[in-house]
């Protein structure tokens, strides 16, 4: 990736960051960035690829949070406190705005988002512990639901309250 391709994708993802991908258009994403929509063609192809590039580079914070991971002790409860941090709303809106994009348009730019993702969170979440996938696909049921709940409310003590239940086994 060209230096310039690689400078004008994190001024578009802390773009994107702020305002989102849904109304994104070309012509005031490059005004905002410095650039110029003939540039960001050059450079990515189409609108697509931007997207693309874009949705990847968000892909690559959730996977270097989820590398950091402790190998070992309550990884779910280290998930959700990343989950639950103010500094990730962004990133995370981000990424529920990708995720139903992924399953409400699966030919465009989104396509296949929500599949890997799950599959990556999957991943970590059985750690290589075979046969433990049903326990994992219910604790990303609730990490996402939370999540959701969440980001649409703001409310970290009650969505944090009940992944914790989740955590102690529905034990209160």
């Amino acid at each position: 990736m060209s230096a310039r391709r690689a400078e004008l994708l994190e001024r578009a993802y802390d773009h994107v960051l702020t305002h989102g991908l849904a109304d994104m258009s070309l012509r005031p994403l490059a005004t905002a960035i410095g650039s110029s929509p003939r540039v960001l063609l050059l450079l990515f192809g189409s609108k697509e690829g931007l997207v693309r590039a874009l949705l990847d580079r968000a892909r690559s914070d959730e996977l270097a949070m989820l590398a950091r991971l402790p190998a070992a002790g309550d990884r779910v409860a280290e998930i959700w406190r990343w989950l639950a941090a103010l500094e990730h709303r962004p990133l995370l809106v981000l990424w529920a705005e990708a995720y139903v994009r992924s399953l409400v348009d699966p030919g465009g730019p989104w396509a296949d988002f929500a599949r890997a993702t799950v599959r990556d969170w999957l991943d970590v979440l059985t750690a290589g512990r075979p046969g433990t996938e049903r326990a994992a696909t219910l604790t990303l049921a609730v990490l996402r639901g939370a999540l959701l709940d969440l980001l649409a409310t703001g409310d970290v003590e009650r969505t944090s309250a009940a992944v914790e239940i989740h955590i102690n086994g529905g034990r209160r």
